[in-house]
């Protein structure tokens, strides 16, 4: 497979997975988000998409970058991707855990998980590529944050 064609299998199967985990938030959006107590700095309802099509596609154009490393570097290469595998798994669980289940203390116990495991794929992509590297970095800062919200969420509702 030529190299933007892995990007471009990569980007679609980020986004899907984005999309996928958007219909379980869809219907908690309107009913049961809206009675939660929610931090100060909570931002509004309409960001969330923009922000998270751009960094799908920026984890799928990273993952793509080192993909087409796995001629120069087999067993690095598979580690990130199992570790991208793992991360971006994680990342459709927290939605199901804070949207489906309404179960905000999993929630935030997961996306800690999720921000540990996204940091280390970082780490194994920027040995391969730097630029695949320096692409997960606005995703870490995002997932950062949403952490934050998070478990403020789930402190303000204990």
């Amino acid at each position: 497979m030529n190299k933007y064609l892995k990007i471009a299998a990569l980007v679609t199967i980020c986004l899907a997975v984005g999309y996928l985990s958007s219909i379980v938030t869809q219907s908690s959006i309107t009913t049961w988000y809206p009675t939660l107590e929610k931090p100060i700095f909570n931002p509004p309802n309409w960001i969330f998409a923009p922000v998270w099509t751009l960094l799908y596609i920026l984890m799928g154009i990273s993952a793509g970058l080192v993909w087409n490393k796995l001629n120069t570097n087999t067993e690095l290469v598979k580690k990130g991707l199992l570790f991208f595998v793992v991360q971006l798994a994680l990342n459709a669980l927290w939605s199901y855990l804070f949207f489906g289940l309404s179960n905000l203390l999993l929630a935030s116990i997961e996306i800690l998980l999720l921000l540990l495991i996204i940091f280390e794929t970082y780490l194994i992509f920027r040995k391969i590529d730097k630029d695949a590297g320096l692409m997960l970095i606005p995703y870490i800062i995002w997932v950062s944050f949403a952490s934050v919200l998070t478990i403020s969420i789930y402190t303000l509702n204990f």
